[in-house]
């Protein structure tokens, strides 16, 4: 066989494979969808054939027995609040400990490096924020998902910042930048790329989110989707063509984000991947 030949052959069956393993990813997207627009007895059998009816009013049923809209405004408050603090201060804070090489700047990197490895202990945070009276409050849950997400923040956009040099900062100096100009209008800009793979990120891992809800909330007035999913699934166990509706609602925004954004992830990851 021909090398030529072989290079066809290879690519070919690598095509096959990258075919074979997105319809694994796709598939069950596919069924959730599908069995959304069945009635009770066909999305009970969970099968991958087209419904005999689309009952589109499904997702009405689901969205005004849901409290999809209260548990949607929740999600997004959460999300949108404690994503856009988050990496707003990451960004401030990775800046300053980037350009101010002293031993306590390099201490407190490491430090909130730290917060990647260790899980959250949700016992002693319940006990603290009952002590701050942030127990069942909008506050407390933001205040909770935005110290979460600072060290991937600080991580990410720290190796960004030492690979900008440090001459821009020089320059904008001498033209009378205090530090928030040099900071916002010089360096910010330039770190689109990484702060926008943050931000969807983040704000991926703030929606689907469902443990911190759960133990620092118990009045259904704070839940959000993923809590209020788990609610709907409780009261309509039998009946799943509710539950995949209500599962790709809550979905929707999420992939609708990740779809927007998609082109910034790789760019941004790779951007703040530099060798010091």
């Amino acid at each position: 066989m021909s090398q030529s030949r072989k290079k066809k052959l290879c690519d070919f069956l690598r095509q096959l494979v990258c075919l074979f393993l997105c319809l694994l990813v796709l598939l069950p997207f596919y069924m959730v969808f599908i069995n959304s627009l069945k009635t009770k007895g066909e999305a009970a059998r969970m099968s991958l054939a087209l419904p005999s009816r689309w009952l589109w009013s499904n997702y009405s049923v689901v969205v005004r027995q849901g409290r999809l809209v209260q548990g949607f405004l929740n999600s997004m408050c959460y999300a949108l609040s404690s994503t856009m603090i988050g990496v707003l201060l990451s960004s401030m804070g990775a800046f300053v400990l980037s350009r101010r090489r002293s031993g306590l700047n390099h201490f407190l990197y490491y430090f909130v490096l730290s917060g990647l490895f260790f899980p959250v202990n949700y016992v002693t945070l319940v006990r603290v924020f009952q002590w701050l009276h942030l127990t069942n409050t909008r506050l407390g849950i933001i205040l909770v998902f935005t110290g979460a997400m600072v060290p991937f923040c600080v991580f990410t956009i720290y190796s960004f910042v030492a690979s900008v040099p440090v001459q821009m900062d020089e320059a904008a100096v001498i033209d009378g930048a205090g530090p928030i100009q040099l900071f916002f209008r010089i360096i910010f800009p330039l770190m689109k790329p990484t702060v926008v793979t943050c931000f969807i990120l983040q704000f991926m891992g703030v929606w689907s989110d469902f443990l911190t809800p759960l133990y620092l909330s118990s009045k259904s007035r704070l839940f959000p989707m993923t809590m209020a999913v788990y609610q709907f699934f409780g009261r309509n166990k039998s009946y799943w063509n509710y539950i995949f509706a209500d599962i790709v609602l809550t979905c929707l925004p999420v992939v609708i984000v990740y779809l927007v954004g998609q082109r910034y992830i790789i760019g941004g990851l790779t951007t703040g991947a530099v060798k010091e």
